[in-house]
């Protein structure tokens, strides 16, 4: 039987998926998704390679339990971001695109960032357990409170809105993976493109003849 780490089988737990996470992060910083194994993670995470099937059943299993668990401090900051119904619509706003953009250098969340990584987004839980639909649903709580306010225009479909706005975020979350070194110019654009698409200035909508 394997040694136990930990006080616990839920500290132990926890302390394995720690090291996968790392042993990911690692592998990514060295090789290409597509050349990385179950066995390179396993030698890198100091797991025997059929213990980790006790975590996941191939890798891109594994890759998504990680990116789910990895998700979890971004959702966190911005949902405690958009809770601040005190604050200015737009400067939550800003404050989510920044936070974002920070919790998507981790190296995990990079692979849901890379192109070809269509099936692995697929693959995620649907509805709120998705972190990303999370993510999206705070966006949008923000987007209606602005439109009450005053601050944004009326954008109609707030959804719509918020579903087409995240390409904009997930652009800059590609954009920073590619070049690290543009992260603060990336952070600033992204700003500036999704707050001047919800500018009262700024009504895109068709005209009723």
């Amino acid at each position: 039987m394997p040694r136990i780490r930990g006080s616990n089988i839920e500290e132990h737990h926890a302390m394995v998926w720690a090291d996968l996470a790392r042993a990911l992060r690692e592998l990514l910083l060295e090789q290409d998704y597509d050349s990385i194994n179950m066995g390179h993670i396993a030698v890198r995470a100091g797991l025997a390679r059929n213990t980790l099937y006790n975590y996941a059943r191939d890798k891109g299993t594994l890759v998504l339990a990680l990116t789910e668990r990895a998700s979890r401090p971004a959702v966190e900051r911005v949902a405690a971001i958009a809770g601040r119904a005190e604050t200015p619509a737009v400067q939550r706003m800003q404050e989510i695109i920044l936070a974002f953009l920070e919790e998507s250098t981790d190296q995990t969340l990079q692979m849901m960032f890379r192109p070809g990584a269509g099936a692995l987004v697929a693959a995620m839980p649907k509805g709120p357990g998705n972190p990303f639909n999370a993510i999206v649903s705070e966006v949008e709580n923000v987007v209606r409170d602005g439109v009450t306010s005053g601050e944004f225009r009326d954008v109609g479909d707030v959804q719509l809105t918020v579903e087409l706005l995240s390409g904009v975020m997930r652009a800059g979350a590609e954009r920073i993976g590619r070049d690290p070194a543009a992260f603060e110019a990336t952070v600033r654009a992204t700003q500036a493109i999704i707050l001047a698409s919800l500018n009262r200035q700024h009504d895109a909508r068709p005209r009723q003849e």
